[in-house]
């Protein structure tokens, strides 16, 4: 499946190389989540499990910030007249548009200016890598709505990035956490000037797409899985991993590449 065309309705989406850089459509409310996007960024994650063309993906920031959440009168006001059963619906459908990033091949990487906050903030946590600006405010505000803070997996999620007491906190207060914590602690692998946060997301992804890029989707697999599986589990299912990039060409390459003297040039096969 090729995606370099693709056109969806209720994001922003180039791509430049085998990079797609995706963003949020409305920087005037701080580009909330709607009921349409969530669903259309569930399904772009789940093609892109089929895209030959894309290797990396950014997810940046648009007018100054990430993303504000669920919108209140496009979403939650509507969640008010909703069954359970509805409910269960819309909460399973945005569960499922994290479970599709966790299971895209691509790596993708979060570029987060100003809020980022509910929705916005799951989303950021659930990329492979996030880099952010001194401006960027970082909350899973459920609990400030009246809900558990155990939403789209961040109870699993939020504690393996920055450790269980930490996760705790953010998540039964809601508060903000600061650009400055957020790198301390590991949600941001580094921060960028505002100006320059774009372009450093994708210069990070163009590092990643020029390596080899089947063996990225094997670490992003093997980083998945490992979680739930004992040591030895994990170190077989590593072994049985490695030996699978050993038959590609990229390990023959680098192979060939270092007996010359010279750079390995990957083709991702």
């Amino acid at each position: 499946m090729k995606m370099a065309d693709y056109k969806p309705r209720h994001f922003n989406w180039r791509v430049e190389g085998t990079v797609a850089v995706m963003s949020l459509d409305r920087p005037e409310r701080k580009n909330p989540m709607t009921f349409e996007s969530y669903a259309e960024m569930r399904d772009t994650f789940r093609q892109l499990s089929y895209a030959d063309d894309i290797k990396a993906v950014v997810i940046a920031s648009n007018g100054g910030n990430f993303c504000s959440g669920g919108d209140v009168h496009d979403i939650i006001g509507p969640l008010l007249d909703k069954d359970m059963k509805g409910l269960l619906e819309f909460t399973r459908m945005t569960g499922d548009l994290v479970k599709a990033m966790n299971a895209a091949p691509q790596p993708i990487i979060s570029a987060v200016d100003g809020v980022c906050v509910g929705a916005g903030a799951m989303i950021a946590l659930f990329s492979d890598m996030r880099i952010g600006t001194p401006a960027a405010k970082t909350a899973f505000l459920f609990t400030r709505v009246g809900l558990a803070g155990c939403d789209m997996g961040a109870c699993a999620m939020l504690p393996r990035v920055i450790g269980q007491g930490r996760a705790a906190e953010l998540l039964y207060t809601g508060r903000v956490m600061s650009a400055d914590e957020a790198e301390r602690w590991g949600f941001f692998n580094r921060l960028t000037d505002g100006a320059q946060l774009e372009a450093e997301a994708l210069k990070l992804a163009q590092q990643l797409v020029a390596g080899p890029t089947f063996a990225h989707m094997m670490t992003k697999t093997m980083l998945a899985q490992e979680w739930s599986m004992s040591l030895p589990m994990a170190i077989e299912s590593e072994a049985q991993a490695q030996a699978i990039c050993m038959q590609t060409r990229d390990f023959r390459r680098a192979y060939d590449a270092f007996v010359a003297k010279g750079k390995p040039v990957f083709a991702g096969d």
